[in-house]
């Protein structure tokens, strides 16, 4: 079955599911059609922040001509250390048109992008099949990603098989308590487990042309916190156990305090480069020796970290 008739079946599949909108793990049930709002805050249209041909994502999505990444606003968590605040929890950002959607997308493409980058899906699926049917039927063929926090529910995941090519999700914490703490998400653990189960069942282990670009598969981000707040190696296990030992991870170590972390002593500092090798070296003692790591540098200036750092290609010598 071609992309067109599987994205053309799962908007109808959605027509109606923001009636009462139940698309993420908050299951809400709100009318968005009607313009009421749920704990997103998102409305019936989608909200961009930006989108750019971005340089600065994992070298397998940037390549040499960027990554086409769109900045939905609104998110489904709120981490107190968001690194998008200003437009994931302050509300920034433009109210566009589906059609607009579509034509934003096409642009990226022409613009020579690799790839559609869809940062904070969750909740807006339904409108984002909706570009994609119109996006897709003008022409739009580069690879989809779907560039997650990993608060997603594993029902609308399984509707975007053989839509989605390429899953970039976080594994934010191993500690239900930890998520509802930092990020007020009741339920994460098993919510992203279950949500990267899926995602590995459609897409499986990277797949990338002669040039190094993804075409199909799975990326996991493992964002360090300090203190062992993320639970980072549990994350790990988990991914040998239950995903694949050839997963690529992104581990990062661009953590810096913003927002709200003053209010959590334990968050409000840099991670510490011990903190960052020791997860590194637990990946490997596991077998996972694909993916990136960043560079670490405690004198880089935060928001250089935040936003500028590449990662690289991941071997133990280089950290």
């Amino acid at each position: 079955m071609n992309k067109l008739k599987l994205i053309h079946d799962a908007v109808k599949k959605f027509d109606g599911a923001l009636k009462r909108c139940a698309i993420c793990p908050r299951r809400c049930g709100v009318d968005r059609q009607g313009g009421k709002r749920g704990y997103c805050r998102a409305p019936m249209n989608p909200v961009v922040y930006n989108y750019i041909q971005h340089h600065g994502e994992e070298p397998a999505l940037s390549g040499s001509k960027g990554s086409g990444t769109i900045f939905f606003s609104y998110c489904n968590m709120k981490c107190a250390y968001c690194q998008n605040y200003q437009f994931s929890q302050l509300d920034n950002g433009e109210k566009i048109t589906i059609e607009r959607l579509a034509s934003i997308m096409l642009d990226l493409q022409r613009s020579g992008c690799h790839n559609i980058n869809l940062v904070s899906p969750a909740h807006y699926v339904p409108q984002i099949l909706m570009a994609l049917e119109i996006g897709v039927g003008k022409g739009l063929n580069i690879p989809i990603v779907y560039n997650t926090s990993g608060y997603d529910s594993p029902d609308t995941i399984k509707m975007l098989d053989g839509i989605i090519d390429i899953y970039l999700p976080d594994m934010r914490y191993s500690d239900n308590d930890m998520a509802v703490k930092y990020s007020d998400a009741p339920g994460y653990v098993e919510y992203d487990r279950s949500s990267i189960e899926e995602m590995y069942r459609q897409v499986g282990d990277l797949a990338m042309d002669k040039n190094g670009i993804a075409v199909k598969g799975l990326i996991v981000r493992l964002l360090v916190l300090p203190n062992e707040v993320s639970g980072t190696k549990q994350s790990l296990k988990f991914i040998r156990k239950r995903i694949s030992k050839n997963t690529y991870l992104s581990i990062m170590s661009q953590y810096y305090p913003t927002f709200r972390t003053h209010n959590f002593k334990e968050i409000s500092r840099r991670i510490k480069k011990s903190e960052y090798n020791n997860i590194v070296d637990e990946a490997f003692s596991l077998g996972l020796n694909s993916g990136w790591v960043q560079e670490y540098d405690e004198k880089t200036d935060e928001k250089f970290l935040g936003t500028n750092i590449e990662p690289k290609i991941f071997r133990r010598g280089d950290i």
